[in-house]
This record gives structure tokens, sequence and C-alpha cells, in this order.
């Protein structure tokens, strides 16, 4: 998909990486400007009206807020579940050898930050949010880094989309395993047989992904009728989705080339729009809630100390180098503690009383933008004031996963 045609051209001055974060930040000073007006009830009022989808007496019934948590997420997770196997497959995860100096360093990015978490806000009920800043939201993370321009070396962008790959695949496990509630044995049972449908679809290769929608809509719903977040769901299908088909073409790629403009420019910016306005009015008062500062300051501190900390002894240990210098290190890591959605996503999962809603936006956008100014001032000043790699080679190693497209030629010894 061109630039040009693959984002909202009033943003075509920025670079194409940093379009998605950039709607974000629109989107969620939107919410912000709107929570603030005389618009706010009405806002408020919206998002809590209920409705239902599906047969009288037997569809399931929400609140708009959690259509869209629970139903548009699916969505997004089935997108992220798209970009995760293909880099298993055929991208900066597919050699085990060369994926493990970003894994360890994506474990340490999000329990560090936990840990953090814990020691502030560990007491007084707060517990559940300890995975709010262990999560990374890549497209803003690509966008702030994408400010510098080709002075990234391709090794240290290749390094930060890896760690915020394997942060994804954790962040998920998180929700699935963390953020359940109760479960339901029965529906669990029905999931399995939806899932091993979805299995035997892979195996045969079948290339419809209106299919593999259908019987991803049906895995929805027995999966929130079983207790379990149904987002995971998104990522159950995604994983079905052959990389080939008999014919050789990639449904897999094709779902995601699909996907990818509804996901960056609708989801996640209604999303946010959904999740991000904060009432001033007696906001101040919510600056030293333990939320606040364990969410704040688990991004801000946790993100670039787990992941400093992990890549050298990561190094050190398998005899390995690192993408870059210990600063450079540190400045990465320092970006991908810029968790927005993905933290908004698990603060609304661990805390559903609304008095606690404010306390984790205000700990999300702080630590995040703090994150976001850290990073860039490290970076700009421990990066060489130009890129010694040629751009063709930084464009070949470094596609975003979530901002830029994938190459979309199937290999021909790619796995199902």
């Amino acid at each position: 998909m061109a630039a040009n045609a693959s984002h909202p051209k009033f943003l075509g001055f920025l670079p194409q990486d940093a379009v998605p974060g950039a709607l974000l930040v629109l989107s969620a000073t939107l919410a912000m400007v709107v929570v603030n007006s005389p618009w706010g009830p009405a806002y408020q009022a919206a998002l809590s009206t209920p409705f239902s989808i599906g047969p009288t007496g037997g569809g399931i019934e929400m609140k708009l807020a959690y259509w869209i948590k629970n139903a548009l997420m699916a969505l997004f997770f089935f997108f992220v579940g798209l970009e995760l196997k293909r880099e298993m497959l055929e991208g900066q995860l597919s050699d085990p050898k060369a994926a493990l100096l970003p894994v360890l360093a994506a474990v340490g990015g999000m329990a560090a930050p936990a840990l953090i978490y814990l020691a502030l806000a560990g007491s007084d009920g707060f517990t559940r949010g300890w995975a709010i800043p262990a999560a990374t939201d890549i497209a803003f993370a690509l966008g702030v880094l994408s400010l510098l321009g080709s002075r990234v070396p391709a090794a240290l962008k290749a390094f930060l989309l890896a760690v915020a790959v394997v942060d994804d695949l954790g962040a998920i496990l998180i929700v699935a395993f963390f953020y359940t509630e109760e479960v339901l044995v029965n529906y669990l049972v029905l999931a399995t047989g939806v899932a091993a449908v979805l299995v035997v679809m892979n195996r045969l290769k079948i290339a419809s992904i209106g299919l593999y929608m259908l019987v991803g809509v049906v895995l929805w719903v027995v999966l929130y009728r079983s207790g379990i977040s149904p987002t995971i769901g998104g990522v159950i299908v995604a994983a079905c989705v052959p990389l080939k088909d008999r014919a050789g073409h990639s449904p897999l790629h094709e779902a995601e080339h699909s996907f990818r403009p509804w996901v960056l420019f609708g989801i996640m910016p209604v999303f946010a729009f959904a999740n991000a306005g904060i009432s001033l009015d007696g906001a101040g008062a919510y600056l030293t809630h333990p939320v606040t500062l364990g969410a704040a300051l688990g991004l801000a501190v946790g993100k670039p100390l787990g992941i400093g900390v992990m890549t050298y002894l990561g190094a050190v240990a398998m005899r390995a180098r690192t993408p870059g210098n210990l600063m450079q290190i540190v400045g990465v890591g320092c970006i991908a503690g810029v968790g927005f959605t993905m933290s908004l996503f698990v603060g609304a999962l661990a805390f559903t009383d609304p008095a606690l809603a404010t306390p984790v936006r205000l700990g999300v956008y702080a630590g995040s933008i703090l994150s976001a100014l850290l990073g860039l001032f490290i970076l700009t000043y421990s990066l060489p004031k130009a890129s010694a790699a040629a751009p063709s080679d930084v464009e070949d190693q470094t596609r975003p996963f979530i901002s830029a497209e994938p190459e979309y030629e199937a290999h021909d010894n790619a796995r199902p």
C-alpha cells in the first residue's frame, strides 16, 4: 500500500511510521476535550448505553464501552496475531538463536515494570493492576523512534521491533491467564472444539478469510460465555490462518494487508477515543494515587531498567553483540515504555471501578509521555549524526509490524 494511501492525507507531513501514533494522540486529545466540555455527560452516557446482538432473549448485551473493549479489540488482537505469526515464521523471530536476546529483553521489560508497580501500588486492593505498565504500544513506540529518521541503525530498530512483538505476546498471555474472573467449563469445552475446527482448516490450507472470520465469531461468543476474555479468540484465529494455501498464495499476508488500515485508522483511534478521556475536575487529587505512580514509574523507569539489564546479561551469557551501546539500549528501552493503548486496555480489564479510571489513565499518560521524551533525549545524544547503514538496508531490515506493510511474496520453505 502506498504511503499516501495508507494514512490520512492531513497527516501526510509526518514520517509514515509516526502517523498511527499521531492519530492516536489526536483521538485521545479529542476525548479529553469532549469529556471536559458541555458534551461530556452525553459522551459518558453514550459509552454506558447497553445494546444486545443476537436473538431476542439469547443475545449478548453489553454497554457500548464493553463492546469496544471486547469486540473491536478482538479484531485488533487478530491483526496482532497475524503479525506475530508472520514474524515467527519468516521475520525477526524466525531464527531462535537470533531472537533470544530480544526475548530476554522483553521479559525483563515486562517483569521490572510489574515489580515497580507492585512496590508502589501493591496494597489497598490495587494489586490487579500489576500488568498495566508491562505492555508496549507498538504504533506509538515506532512513531516516536521514526522521528529520529535514518540516524537509527537498522539493528537497533529491528531490536525494538522484536522486543515489541514478544511484549505483545506476553500481554496476550497475561490477559488470558490473569484477567479471567470465572471459567465455565462447558463453554470452555465448546471453545476447544471450535479451535479444533480452525486447526483442521489450517491443515487443509483453506484460504477463505471470510470463513475463518465466521468461525472466529462463534469462537468469540463461546469464549465470552465461558468467562475468558473473548479478545483471545482473535489471536487463536490468526494463528490458524495459513501462511500459504494450496495455490501458493498467502492468506496470512492478504489478511494482514486488508486489516491494516481498519486497525490503524479505525479500531485503535476508536478505542483511544472511548478510553482516554479524563475529567480534569479534581484530577489533581489523583497525581499521587498509588495506581497513578505505579503505572507511570513502571513504564518510565521499569521498561528501560528491565530491558537494559536483561539485554546486558543476555549478551554476556551468550557472548553476543548488542544492537547498540548501553545508552542506545536504554534509550530504546525508554521508548518501549510508551504503553498507551495496550496499557489502557489492561487497565480497563484490571479495574472495573469507575473511580479508578482516572488514576489508571493519568498514570498511563504520564508514563508514556515521559518515556517518549526520555527516549528521544537519550537517543538524540547517543546516536551518530547520520546512520552508517544504507537507506535500502534500513528499509529491508526494519520494516515495522504495525505501521508499514510487510512483503507479501510467499516463501517456498514457509510453514503453514
